[in-house]
């Protein structure tokens, strides 16, 4: 930076911190100088290197697609990231040499590297992650996405701002891919241009997840939930069909607020039908919390510079010191399978590493020191075309247990709400059983009671 710049700039910090106020006369020059192709930008990383990417939406693809050019000339370059939405071509077995992927959640574009050894998986609690990135695992480069820089030098992170902002204050060098389409967010969601050391621009259209459709069983478990929230509570909902059928069946309530990791379109439905408005949240009242974002364009455009939304970094929202500090907190999310005693395995089918734990024992433990809060793990009771039960005497060989049966509220299926809390290990055998398929439910007994459980 010139001597002249660094005079136009005050209270810049040498460390990668926010700028408290800027006199923005030359912040375009600074920009332009910093403004380079994604070829030219990838060249900063180097062999050996640890790089971040942001969660989901955040990715940059053609920042990500430039480096996996350099494929030839780059080794070991270990590439973390939780949950990917695109299949990226450097996380292929022909590129394993040259990026080692490192999963902090699985999805599809990564599941089979995870599980046939070729990318790592990192366990761990969500609220941790950025925690993580400041202590235990070095940056060395950054790159991510961002909306387009305003007249002060300020760009957001727009739709991940998660493990994000820190994992990018980290870092040795941040690579910024400035996109249009990503939505400008309001909160904790910004970096500085004199913090970035270099930015491309591209017109990528962000990822979408389309809305999955509702079953049967969906819509009745939702409405088993709907049953049990209070109007005036603050909710968080995990992601997919059930999460998705309690927002439908909330909108009569009233003075819902929403505190949750992910902001989906569900919640746009609930917060248009008047039932969010946020009036009785303790923390933040009247705002709408979260830590990141993926849905539908719909779902973008809301978000875009909204003032009701404010995103915060997920060492934040998903404290569950701080979830807990919102009065009749609601925590909904799904799992893949439970045994009689409550533990849940929501990230693994038997050994077979398919999502991770994610924010789901964060919000967990939070809303069980809420006052008056309530935790909702949901399944469907049977799979498989309903061959086999998904409530079972033990977790499946090599199946990792995502929620302790400690943190564990209420188990719900499509049978009813197994209430688990301050229940004996007898009392949460039977109340699991009676929400198990009817056709199941005798062979629950007789496993029940060779375990001395009944």
């Amino acid at each position: 930076m010139s001597v002249e710049l660094f005079q136009e700039l005050a209270h810049v910090s040498t460390a990668r911190k926010t700028v408290l106020y800027q006199v923005p006369r030359k912040i375009k020059e600074l920009y332009s100088r910093k403004l380079v192709t994604a070829g030219e930008a990838v060249k900063a990383i180097k062999s050996g290197d640890n790089l971040v990417l942001p969660l989901g939406c955040g990715e940059p693809g053609t920042l990500v697609a430039a480096m996996a050019q350099r494929h030839h000339e780059l080794k070991e370059v270990k590439v973390h990231q939780m949950l990917p939405l695109t299949q990226a071509d450097y996380i292929s077995p022909e590129m394993a040499g040259s990026f080692r992927h490192v999963s902090w959640f699985t999805s599809g574009p990564n599941r089979r590297a995870v599980n046939e050894g070729w990318a790592d998986f990192v366990p761990g609690h969500f609220h941790e992650y950025p925690r993580l990135f400041q202590e235990y695992v070095p940056v060395d480069v950054f790159m991510g996405t961002v909306s387009p820089m305003d007249e002060r030098g300020f760009l957001s992170f727009g739709l991940s701002v998660d493990y994000t902002t820190t994992a990018a204050a980290e870092a040795g060098i941040v690579i910024l891919e400035v996109n249009p389409n990503m939505p400008r967010t309001r909160g904790e969601s910004l970096i500085h241009i004199t913090d970035v050391d270099y930015v491309i621009e591209s017109n990528a259209p962000i990822t979408q997840i389309p809305i999955p459709p509702l079953s049967e069983e969906d819509n009745i478990i939702g409405g088993y939930i709907a049953e049990k929230i209070d109007d005036g509570s603050t909710i968080q909902l995990g992601i997919g069909g059930m999460p998705n059928a309690v927002a439908k069946a909330l909108v009569n309530k009233k003075d819902l607020g929403i505190h949750t990791e992910m902001i989906t379109d569900g919640m746009v439905d609930l917060i248009e039908s008047g039932a969010v408005t946020g009036r009785k949240k303790t923390i933040h009242p009247g705002k709408i919390i979260g830590s990141f974002a993926a849905g539908t364009q719909r779902l973008y455009s809301f978000l875009n510079d909204n003032p009701m939304v404010e995103m915060y970094p997920v060492s934040y929202v998903n404290d569950p010191y701080v979830i807990g500090k919102n009065y009749k907190m609601i925590s909904i999310n799904a799992t893949l399978e439970v045994d009689l005693l409550g533990q849940c395995a929501s990230e693994t089918i038997g050994p077979r590493q398919y999502s991770a734990t994610g924010g789901q024992a964060d919000f967990a433990q939070g809303c069980l020191r809420s006052p008056g809060g309530k935790g909702f793990i949901a399944l469907h009771s049977t799979a498989k075309k309903g061959t086999i039960s998904k409530i079972v005497p033990f977790l499946q060989q090599g199946a990792v247990v995502s929620c302790s049966k400690n943190d564990v509220d209420h188990i719900v299926t499509e049978f009813g709400v197994a209430k688990l809390r301050g229940k004996t290990a007898r009392e949460r055998a039977l109340e699991l059983i009676s929400v198990a398929h009817p056709d199941f439910r005798a062979d629950l007994r007789a496993a029940a009671r060779k375990m001395n459980l009944l």
